[in-house]
């Protein structure tokens, strides 16, 4: 994995699960857009390919709901596991090189993210948002832990923690990390308020924690109101000297339990909003869930 990331401004890629189903893909079940991965592999490959030419740096994995508990509750063995998860990855990278094929003139340096995402989202009920889990650290690390390996292997550029709600998770995360020092990763939590993860720790302790952890290149929130992304970016620079990552979602709400979107986008645009932030020190930006090409390439357009 690449660990020497350039020091500018890098944009990362919108939302995947909520981009298919706006293209027609049901991600209604359990497995979220880790089942279009079996059904349609290439209409990932396609989002990839269509957030590259958005403008978007860094493309990220369809690998976010995909774990061994997940598929093994759909009737997937180990080993087909193993095969998607990698898949996951190939297919971004297979994106980013027909992207290259195509448009030899864009010379930016494009990276592949593989999404790792909370304990909560086998959970199908939300809990990303809550962190509720009821488990330790070491249990954490024990789910985590073959997945991370997998992933940390199929050829990604670095690793996307994402959507971590609990502090726990990411002492999980970072005792993975700590057993491979060669792997690039950013840690990305959820908060209600910018100030705490959504299980209630503050901010700032994560960022604390993961100060001390060399490779962990990134610390920022993912699909939080982008309202609260300034506080979110105060607070978390006051525990690191870290790059700060920012990706909202459209700052609608989701509810586990009626499985859908809730509120309006009351808020100025992505484009509108990312400039006082990488003014305040955030160096990766894009979007979350109901965040797609067309937002990204506003937001490219507004910070190039």
């Amino acid at each position: 994995m690449n660990t020497g990331f350039a020091d500018e401004l890098m944009i990362l890629d919108g939302g995947l699960a909520t981009e298919l189903e706006r293209r027609g893909h049901d991600v209604s079940g359990r497995l979220w857009s880790a089942e279009v991965l079996r059904t349609d592999p290439a209409a990932i490959e396609q989002l990839h390919y269509d957030y590259y030419a958005a403008g978007a740096d860094v493309a990220t994995s369809a690998s976010y709901q995909a774990s061994y508990e997940g598929f093994a509750a759909a009737g997937l063995g180990a080993e087909e596991t193993t095969a998607l998860l990698t898949r996951s990855v190939e297919l971004a990278i297979a994106a980013r090189a027909r992207y290259r094929r195509d448009h030899p003139e864009d010379r930016r340096s494009l990276y592949v993210a593989a999404s790792i995402g909370p304990y909560g989202a086998i959970s199908h009920d939300g809990a990303e948002y809550r962190g509720d889990y009821g488990l330790t650290v070491e249990q954490l690390v024990q789910f985590h832990a073959r997945r991370f390996g997998v992933l940390a292997a199929a050829g990604a550029d670095l690793l996307a923690c994402e959507t971590i709600p609990v502090l726990d998770e990411a002492r999980a995360l970072a005792a993975l990390l700590a057993d491979r020092p060669g792997t690039a990763a950013w840690m990305s939590f959820t908060s209600p308020d910018g100030i705490h993860t959504s299980h209630g720790e503050p901010l700032v302790e994560c960022a604390r924690l993961l100060d001390r952890v060399p490779n962990v290149i990134a610390v920022g929130v993912n699909c939080v109101r982008p309202e609260i992304v300034g506080a979110a970016v105060r607070s978390l620079k006051t525990g690191t000297a870290k790059p700060i990552v920012v990706y909202p979602n459209s700052g609608e709400h989701w509810d586990g339990k009626t499985r859908d979107w809730h509120g309006s986008c009351g808020h100025e645009s992505l484009a509108t909003l990312a400039p006082q932030w990488i003014g305040d020190g955030v160096r990766f930006v894009g979007g979350c869930c109901r965040i797609g090409p067309p937002e990204i390439a506003e937001l490219n357009e507004a910070l190039r």
